[in-house]
């Protein structure tokens, strides 16, 4: 019988997220060779559509900038945040290492970093933070990546501007306000016309933010170090040896492989966006796992989870919710092609609109965090009844921050409507008939709204009240940020639908990333990070990046126990070091109350 080809590295690791990277590049640079196996046709997964903040405590740009936390406040923060769910092994790792990956990214890798020193925590439990517990990948050249630059993602294209990205912080507060200042206009057309250009030179823009940076930083560090990255390489079963994990069967362009690891395999398949069965199986609110859009990537089908417990790996569900829900809208991509989920998570906290059920109640303050509100929506819905919203707007607020995937001035609003996404009406009652909306509800909700929404307070939701609601609002509105009555017809609406960014739920592991079977124990030679592992965080949504920076740190941290470091604290010398690249036969061994 013919053997299949085989392949020999140190590290396999399965998908080509942060956290899959980032233990690939760690890994590399102690000297070890790595394999990329990226089931998909390029390289990113949902890190590349996301914002790829990462939500790192005293990270070293905040400690550059003068900001210097009480050395329990983070401590404290997700101790009232995770409550039953805290895991003080793992919340010691990503506190304690957290930094230090920062600092070994910047010093040994193509990794450059922007500062999010005025991003708050979501919420105001005691340990909360108004800045300083953020970071994000500096914005690249794509052209530095070469040839890999067309193996890399797109960016998700609902939310860009015809296929151009807008930055998070100052390049997105340009675009709200260019037509209110000559600055801002001044760097809107520069952005046009740098992307114009590329995308008649290149076919995509070369000027990368947000997570598609992120992942091209990585890719540039990855290949630098002669990582062997590979796309169209889908995993089928793990190999398994003297009780070890030894490597795994790809199917590499169709074509079947055994890849040898000697050190380990990382499983960072993304978690399980896209397995309809296991969705059904922990998403309570839709019993066949359909009711439900994710804007994670469609290849994203749990694999990695499959793998993992079909050698007796243990998959935990046991978090406060097995998801980060985001709402969502369905935007139509015309006749034979699937609708496309647009995540709402900017617009909602602006002055002058409000989310309402079908009864034309108001749920939830619209200005807190997306998983916040889906939350809340999904607690308000009837059991047996759709789970849907609406956003109502009046005219002046979809013309100055658009609605969902309708631009603001000077788009048209026309191709929305007549696709049937954008709802629109010169009165609330006609607005409410074309939604399925009580009218009556809808009507009293605004009225209500509207007498104390223009002396800027919520009593009813408090939408505006802390610090990250404020954040999220217009700055230059008064005398909220966050709130304005709708008064200016036409008005306009958006049906909203439970979606996520990604699954919490996943497979158990230690404070290393090592996956553990049944018994608790961990199964030699299996690592898992990323959303593949369960979310340090139990399930909770504390802080925007709570999903990046722990996917980075224990990719980082998995890097070291597979090279078999002794200790983490050795990880700063220069990769450029001789000795920085020996090893010893010990596991990682971490500080504190590991």
């Amino acid at each position: 019988m013919k053997r299949d080809p085989i392949l020999e590295c140190d590290v396999l690791v399965l998908g080509s997220g942060a956290g899959g990277l980032s233990t690939a590049v760690t890994a590399a640079t102690r000297g070890l060779r790595v394999m990329v196996a990226e089931k998909a046709a390029v390289f990113g997964g949902t890190t590349a559509w996301s914002g790829g903040w990462m939500w790192i405590p005293g990270n070293p740009l905040a400690t550059r900038a003068g900001i210097v936390e009480e050395p329990e406040a983070s401590r404290t923060y997700l101790r009232n945040e995770l409550g039953a769910h805290f895991d003080a092994d793992k919340v010691d790792a990503l506190l304690d290492y957290g930094p230090e990956m920062i600092e070994f990214f910047e010093r040994n890798t193509s990794m450059r970093f922007v500062d999010g020193n005025r991003i708050p925590d979501f919420h105001t439990t005691p340990g909360a933070v108004s800045g300083g517990r953020s970071v994000c990948a500096m914005p690249f050249d794509g052209r530095e990546l070469g040839p890999l630059i067309e193996r890399l993602r797109e960016p998700l294209g609902v939310v860009t501007l015809k296929g151009m990205a807008i930055g998070s912080g100052q390049d997105l507060a340009h675009f709200f306000n260019a037509t209110r200042s000559v600055r801002a206009a001044w760097h809107v057309l520069r952005r046009l016309a740098v992307f114009a250009g590329h995308k008649l030179r290149y076919g995509r823009s070369m000027h990368l933010v947000n997570g598609n940076a992120l992942v091209a930083r990585l890719l540039k560090s990855a290949a630098d170090l002669g990582v062997d990255l590979r796309t169209n390489a889908e995993a089928v079963a793990l190999l398994r040896e003297a009780g070890s994990v030894v490597g795994a069967r790809v199917e590499i362009d169709g074509v079947p492989h055994e890849v040898r690891a000697a050190r380990g395999v990382v499983l960072a398949c993304g978690g399980y966006p896209h397995d309809l069965a296991r969705r059904a199986q922990t998403f309570s609110y839709t019993p066949s796992g359909r009711e439900h859009w994710s804007a994670a990537p469609l290849t994203n089908t749990g694999d990695g989870i499959r793998l993992g417990e079909s050698i007796g790996a243990r998959f935990d569900a046991s978090l406060e919710t097995p998801a980060a829900w985001a709402p969502v809208s369905l935007v139509p991509q015309g006749e034979g092609r699937a609708d496309v989920a647009f995540p709402h998570l900017i617009e909602r906290a602006k002055p002058g609109v409000i989310a309402v059920t079908r009864a034309g109640q108001r749920f939830v303050n619209e200005a807190s965090s997306y998983h916040d509100f889906v939350s809340a929506l999904i607690g308000t819905t009837p059991a047996g009844e759709e789970v849907c919203a609406w956003l109502v707007c009046d005219h002046r607020f979809q013309r100055r921050y658009g609605l969902g995937f309708s631009k603001p001035f000077p788009f048209p609003t026309a191709p929305y409507r007549r696709s049937g996404y954008l709802k629109c009406a010169d009165s609330l009652a006609e607005l409410a008939a074309q939604c399925g909306i009580d009218r009556y509800g809808l009507e009293s909700t605004v009225a209500a709204y509207n007498s104390y929404a223009k002396d800027g307070f919520d009593p009813q939701f408090h939408k505006g009240s802390t610090p990250y609601n404020r954040v999220q609002g217009d700055a230059r509105h008064a005398p909220s940020p966050c709130l304005a009555p709708l008064e200016d017809g036409p008005f306009y609406a958006v049906k909203l639908l439970p979606g996520s960014l990604g699954t919490f739920a996943g497979l158990a592991t230690d404070a290393t990333a090592r996956v553990l079977d049944h018994a608790g124990q961990a199964v030699a030679g299996l690592y898992a990070v990323g959303n593949d592992s369960a979310s340090m965080m139990g399930g909770c949504y504390p802080s925007g990046g709570i999903t990046l920076g722990p996917a980075m740190t224990f990719g980082y941290l998995a890097g070291l126990s597979i090279a078999g470091e002794a200790r983490a604290a050795h990880v700063a010398q220069d990769a450029s070091n001789p000795a920085a690249l020996n090893t010893t036969n010990t596991i990682i061994q971490p500080q504190g109350h590991m």
